[in-house]
């Protein structure tokens, strides 16, 4: 990749972002995970990958179980980080920020368009907490057998979130390891830019 130059990124860091998906989508597989970091109740940080399923100048979009450790968290703590990284373009993503649950209304329409076996998989799934593997694939089943060929609703422990990001940093390796870091930090209406140190 070229040098990334201040005079090169965009004042809007989700306009920068775009610009890193749109090529990652077409060179990266998976190109949508990300790494999710938050805290317990203890202070003790908790991360695991989930997928991009949307952003704009609002955030960044993800879908979840609300009764899964990473959903007890933000309930409890509702500030996370996100970590997108592509490792076919040396090109990494930080973002920082307070979480909220979106509208009922989205994590229907998100929930609707999934496959079907997604939806029964996540309407008898007590995610996160530990369970037998045969009564996990008898509720599957069950459930399954109920519906015939119909598709279930979007249970209510299910729905998406918003990264609303104060920070925001685009990382781009070069192979002296003199690497480019610019950080976008939120103020007011707009955005700072700085350059770190690699």
């Amino acid at each position: 990749m070229p040098p990334l130059e201040r005079e090169r990124i965009a004042a809007d860091p989700i306009e920068q972002f775009r610009e890193w998906f749109e090529l990652a989508e077409r060179e990266v597989p998976l190109a949508e995970a990300m790494a999710l970091a938050t805290v317990d109740e203890q202070g003790s940080p908790d991360a695991r990958m989930v997928l991009l399923k949307g952003f704009g100048p609002d955030g960044f979009r993800f879908f979840t179980n609300y009764q899964s450790a990473k959903g007890v968290e933000l309930a409890a703590n509702p500030r996370g980080a996100l970590v997108i990284y592509w490792r076919e373009l040396d090109r990494q993503v930080r973002v920082k920020g307070m979480v909220e649950r979106l509208p009922p209304e989205d994590s229907d329409a998100y929930f609707a368009s999934r496959p079907r076996d997604s939806r029964i998989a996540a309407s008898i799934s007590p995610q996160s907490r530990p369970i037998d593997r045969d009564e996990l694939d008898r509720r599957y089943e069950q459930l399954q057998g109920e519906l015939g060929d119909e598709a279930p609703g979007r249970p209510e422990q299910w729905g998406g979130y918003l990264v609303r990001p104060a920070e925001i940093e685009f990382w781009q390796g070069r192979n002296s390891r003199m690497h480019d870091r610019f950080l976008y930090v939120r103020e007011g209406e707009g955005w700072r830019i700085e350059r770190l140190a690699p």
